[in-house]
C-alpha cells in the first residue's frame, strides 16, 4: 500500500496548491480507491465533479469506487457465477494481463476489452461468456492456475490446458503464425531497452523504456514508430530531431507515459533541466492518472531529481529522490540521493567556517574552564571546531574538559584529532596521556609519553608523565599491587588488539616458554630487539610478570 499512501499525499498536496484542478481531486480518488477507502474516494470524485462535471475520467472513477463499495459491503454475489466473476474484479489484473505474452494481445482486442469490462462491472454477468477461450484463460491468471476452455477440452488439450501436439502456433491475438505446425519456431523476444534512470553526474543512456502496453494499432502504432525515431536520433545525439518525434507520439498517443520520460531525457542531455523537470512532471502526474506501474513513476522521479542536482537546487532534489524510493526501492537512486545528501552536508560545513568567529568562541571557551563550568565550555569549543575544524588547539582544549567531566572515550578522540592536526604539538600528547593513565593503561600512557618527547625532549609535563608511568608499571611487574587490580589490567591488555597479535603468533608462544624453561634459549632470544619489543609491551600491559 505504500505507493497508494505516496500517491494520496501528494494529490493532497497538488489540491492545496491548486484547489480548482479536477484532476488533483481524480488523482486522490484513485489513490483513496486503492487504499480502499471508498466513501473518501466517492467524496474526492464528488468534488472534482463539482468543477468540471463533464469530466469523464471523474465519472468513470466515481462508478467504479461505487461498485467496489457495493462489493464490499454486500458480500460476493450468491450465485457460483457471480462469485467467480468477482475475481476478475481486481484493479491490478489490467496489468497481469498486460504483462502476460499469452495474454496482453486481447487488451487490443475490443470485444474482450467489451467482456472484461461487463464482468467486473457486474460479476454475475460471468457465466455469459465462459465459452470464451481468451476470458477463461484471463481467469486462470486471475487464479494463478491454468484453466482448460470447453473448446479445448474438445480440442484434446492436456489436464493443465496445454496445446495439442503438432498444432500450428498462435501469436499474441491469437492468429495462427504463417508456417506454423509442430516445427515452427517460435519468433524471437523483442529486445527491451535498459530501465536505468538518467544520470545526473555521467551522460545518461538511452531513454527507450520497457513497455508493458499491448501490441498497438491505429494511432498508437504511428506513435510507436515515432517514439522509435526519436529513440534512434537520441542515439545519434540530434536532440532537436528527437524532440519533434517524442512530441509527435505525445500528439497521437497522450496515454503512453514512456514518450514524457524519454523526452525529459533528451531535455537533460541538452542542459534544459527546467524542461526536463516538467516533462517529468508530466510523467508523474500521468502515470498517476493512468495507475501505471510504480516503477516508471519512480524513474520519472529520479530524473526530476537528477535535474535539481544540476540547477543546484539540492534540498528539493533529496526530497524528491526519498519519494522516488517510496514507489521502488532502487539501489542507484538510493546512491544518488545519499550522494546528495553529504554534498549539502559538506556545503552547509564549508559555508559556516569562519576563522574569526572561532577565535572568539574559543576564548569564550578558555574563560568558562577556567571557571570550571565545563560543560558551558564544551559547547563554545565546539563551535570552534565548527567554525574552524583546522585548529589543533580547540582540539586540545575540550579534550581537557572531557577529562575533567570523565567523558575519557570523547577526550582521546580529541587529543588524537589534535595530535593528527599538529603532530610536533605537546599537549596533544599530555591529553592524551594523562586519560590512559588515569584509565590505568599504564603501558599506552608510557608510549605516548614517549612519543610526544620525541617532538619535544625537555617538556616537563611528558617527561613527568612517563615517570609516572613508569612507576606504576614496575609496581605491576614486580607483584606490588592488589590481586584484584592486576586482573583488571590483564583484562583490559587481553582486549588489546596488539597483545592478542603477539600472544598468537607460534614464534612469540615458543619464546615465552623458552623463558621460563630453557635459559640458554632465552638468553639468545634477548639479543634479538624485536623480540624484546614484544616482551617489554607484554609486561609493560601486565601480562607477564618478572620474577
Amino acid at each position: 500500500m505504500e505507493e497508494f499512501d505516496a500517491a494520496l499525499e501528494d494529490a493532497n498536496a497538488c489540491i492545496a496548491a491548486k484547489a480548482d484542478w479536477p484532476k488533483g481531486y481524480g488523482r486522490k480518488g484513485a489513490a483513496l480507491y486503492g487504499l480502499r477507502k471508498y466513501e473518501e474516494a466517492i467524496a474526492a470524485y464528488d468534488e472534482g465533479l463539482k468543477i468540471d462535471p463533464t469530466n469523464e475520467t471523474l465519472r468513470s472513477g466515481l462508478a467504479d469506487v461505487k461498485q467496489a463499495e457495493i462489493r464490499a459491503t454486500q458480500g460476493p454475489p450468491a450465485d457460483a457465477m457471480g462469485g467467480i466473476g468477482q475475481m476478475l474484479s481486481s484493479p491490478e489484473l489490467y496489468g497481469k494481463i498486460a504483462l502476460d505474452p499469452t495474454t496482453r494481445g486481447f487488451l487490443a482486442q475490443p470485444d474482450f476489452v467489451a467482456m472484461l469490462t461487463d464482468v467486473q462491472k457486474n460479476p454475475s454477468s460471468f457465466s455469459k461468456y465462459m465459452s470464451d477461450e481468451r476470458m477463461m484463460k484471463v481467469l486462470s491468471l486471475a487464479l494463478g492456475l491454468n484453466v482448460m476452455s470447453g473448446e479445448e477440452a474438445m480440442k484434446g488439450g492436456g489436464p493443465f490446458g496445454e496445446k495439442p501436439k503438432g498444432e500450428a502456433p498462435v501469436d499474441i491475438t491469437g492468429k495462427p503464425v504463417e508456417g506454423g505446425g509442430a516445427a515452427a519456431k517460435p519468433p524471437p523476444p523483442r529486445p527491451t531497452a535498459s530501465a536505468t534512470p538518467a544520470s545526473a553526474s555521467a551522460t545518461p543512456p538511452t531513454p527507450m523504456e520497457t513497455s508493458t502496453e499491448p501490441e498497438p494499432t491505429g494511432p498508437k502504432a504511428e506513435a510507436k514508430r515515432e517514439k522509435e525515431l526519436g529513440n534512434a536520433a537520441y542515439k545519434a545525439k540530434d536532440f532537436d530531431l528527437a524532440l519533434k518525434h517524442y512530441d509527435a507520439a505525445i500528439a497521437l498517443d497522450d496515454e503512453d507515459v514512456s514518450f514524457l520520460t524519454n523526452k525529459a531525457a533528451v531535455n537533460f542531455e541538452k542542459g534544459d533541466y527546467d524542461a526536463c523537470i516538467e516533462c517529468c512532471d508530466d510523467a508523474i502526474e500521468k502515470g498517476r492518472e493512468l495507475r501505471v506501474d510504480y516503477k516508471m513513476v519512480a524513474r520519472a522521479m529520479t530524473r526530476k531529481g537528477n535535474a535539481l542536482v544540476k540547477k543546484d537546487m539540492l534540498e528539493e532534489a533529496i526530497e524528491v529522490y526519498a519519494k522516488s524510493l517510496m514507489e521502488h526501492r532502487n539501489a542507484d537512486t538510493l546512491k544518488r540521493k545519499n550522494d546528495t545528501e553529504k554534498l549539502l552536508k559538506d556545503r552547509t560545513v564549508a559555508a559556516y567556517i569562519d576563522p574569526a568567529k572561532a577565535e572568539e568562541a574559543r576564548e569564550r571557551g578558555n574563560t568558562l574552564f577556567k571557571e570550571q563550568k565545563y560543560p558551558e565550555a564544551v559547547a563554545e569549543y565546539t563551535e570552534a571546531i565548527k567554525r574552524n575544524p583546522d585548529d589543533h588547539r580547540v582540539y586540545s582544549n575540550r579534550a581537557a574538559c572531557y577529562t575533567k567531566l570523565a567523558a575519557f572515550n570523547e577526550a582521546t578522540k580529541d587529543a588524537e584529532k589534535c595530535i593528527e592536526l599538529e603532530p610536533t604539538f605537546a599537549k596533544g600528547y599530555t591529553r592524551k596521556g594523562h586519560v590512559e593513565f588515569f584509565t590505568k593503561q599504564f603501558d599506552k600512557a608510557l608510549e605516548t609519553y614517549q612519543a610526544g618527547l620525541a617532538h619535544d625532549p625537555n617538556n616537563e609535563e611528558l617527561k613527568d608523565g612517563l615517570r609516572r608511568a613508569m612507576v606504576e608499571i614496575q609496581k605491576g611487574s614486580t607483584g606490588q599491587v592488589s590481586e584484584e587490580e592486576m586482573k583488571e589490567r590483564q583484562a583490559r591488555a587481553m582486549a588489546d588488539p596488539e597483545i592478542q597479535n603477539i600472544l598468537q603468533d607460534p614464534v612469540m608462544r615458543q619464546v615465552l616458554n623458552d623463558f621460563g624453561t630453557d635459559p640458554k634459549a632465552a638468553a639468545e632470544h634477548q639479543k634479538n630487539p624485536a623480540v624484546m619489543a614484544k616482551v617489554q609491551k607484554l609486561i609493560n600491559a601486565g601480562v607477564v610478570q618478572v620474577r
